[in-house]
């Protein structure tokens, strides 16, 4: 996995040149479904490891004190919360050329029925 948190994507939205975006596959539809399913691997990734993170402070018997108190776990929530969105990863992910593809419609497959 790469390391999502030292990505260069831009927190903000920007304009990109579709004519980059689209020059890998041909097709800017093909590029965006790309980067949208990467987009979704990228999304659980960081929800899984955010949860791994966050399981450790959970405790039996939790005062209304102790939920409010537990800056540790404020400080995580916020860490993940400033990270670019996945659909930024993905998108500066694809224009360096880190995203694997493959495009099976030139390969001869055989369907079963």
């Amino acid at each position: 996995m790469a390391d999502l948190k030292k990505t260069k994507a831009p927190l903000t939205t920007i304009t990109y040149d579709r004519r980059k975006i689209k020059e890998p596959t041909g097709n800017i539809y093909k590029a965006i479904k790309i980067i949208g399913k990467r987009a979704e691997q990228i999304n659980l990734e960081l929800r899984e490891e955010l949860k791994k993170k966050l399981k450790e402070f959970e405790t039996d018997s939790d005062s209304l004190a102790e939920i409010f108190e537990n800056k540790e776990q404020i400080d995580i929530s916020r860490f993940y919360e400033r990270l670019p969105k996945p659909t930024a990863i993905a998108l500066q992910e694809w224009l360096e050329n880190k995203i694997y593809w493959k495009d099976v419609s030139d390969e001869d497959y055989v369907e079963f029925e």
